[in-house]
């Protein structure tokens, strides 16, 4: 009796789950000939396809379907093994790549990464900041931090708290050129445009039963909202913006809040991870451990915001 292909298992399970070799071979760390070559080898012992490829896109065979539950059942099982022989939550060890909006995980997630690294110290967490949308799965990233009005989408997701915004200006900016009473009396302002998809994304208000819209004018647009507060702090205009980015210009009143009685549409803080749900120990134990620090960190904003 010949052993199972353990190895051509995993790495038919990767790819069917990632969609792509090349992001197996980097979740598995395996190059990617060796992810190929591994599935060949279990296809051909099969003698059936179990991968459909083609130079653009790599999609699981009819029989492939069939068997993708028996291939992740041996995953899981296998790593359950190994991670009950490795001990309790306590030694936790190895790699986690982590992705997070560039303002939001300097200035929240700090704290919270330093508080898990104290408990688990053989863990290694890779963070990459940024204001664009990371493709987990093609990259190999195991969770990412999110703040949107999620689309539908094939990662797992995880909703941790809302994300309040504000309209803001300074006082000398509003003195020199009136406070707005009404949305649309933005459109005669210096509107900085916010936004990470578009240069200028509109601002959409909704009071009651009455809405509005405004188009930013400029003269900044920008992804990210810290290059903002300078030049509205000096006077230069008026923008939406996040209170977590907000927050300290707030307190220091370089800025106030102006349109409180209007609200913006509801953005929330997501958690998200590769539609796989087989995890390793550790990374399901940030993603807990992210959950419910964050979810504490955010609700604070909002309960200074609200108060303010």
């Amino acid at each position: 009796m010949s052993l199972p292909d353990y190895e051509g298992w995993a790495c038919f399970a990767a790819v069917a789950d990632s969609g792509s070799f090349t992001a197996a071979a980097t979740s598995l760390g395996m190059s990617k000939a060796s992810v190929s070559k591994a599935v060949t080898r279990l296809e051909t012992s099969l003698g059936i396809a179990l991968l459909h490829r083609s130079s653009r896109v790599v999609t699981v065979s009819t029989a492939g379907e069939r068997l993708l539950g028996e291939a992740q059942a041996m995953v899981a099982a296998a790593t359950a093994a190994t991670e009950g022989a490795r001990g309790d939550r306590a030694d936790l060890a190895g790699p986690i790549r982590l992705a997070a909006p560039m303002s939001f995980g300097i200035k929240v997630l700090g704290g919270p990464i330093a508080a898990f690294l104290d408990l688990h110290p053989a863990v290694e967490i890779e963070v990459m900041l940024s204001d664009a949308r990371h493709d987990l799965v093609a990259e190999g990233i195991d969770l990412g931090l999110r703040i949107a009005t999620m689309e539908d989408s094939s990662l797992l997701a995880r909703t941790i708290a809302p994300v309040t915004a504000s309209v803001i200006a300074s006082p000398a900016y509003l003195e020199k050129h009136g406070t707005p009473r009404h949305p649309l009396d933005l459109a005669s302002h210096r509107l900085i445009g916010y936004g990470h998809r578009e240069r200028a994304m509109p601002l959409r208000f909704h009071r009651g039963g009455e809405e509005a819209t405004v188009i930013p004018t400029g003269p900044l647009f920008a992804n990210n909202g810290d290059i903002m507060i300078p030049l509205l702090a000096a006077g230069g205009g008026v923008a939406a913006l996040p209170d977590f980015i907000a927050e300290e210009a707030l307190a220091q009143g370089e800025v106030v809040r102006i349109l409180t009685d209007w609200a913006t549409p509801q953005a929330f803080l997501h958690l998200l991870s590769p539609p796989s749900r087989l995890r390793p120990a550790r990374v399901r134990a940030l993603a807990d451990h992210l959950v419910e620090t964050l979810k504490r960190s955010c609700n604070a904003v909002v309960t200074t915001a609200s108060t303010a």
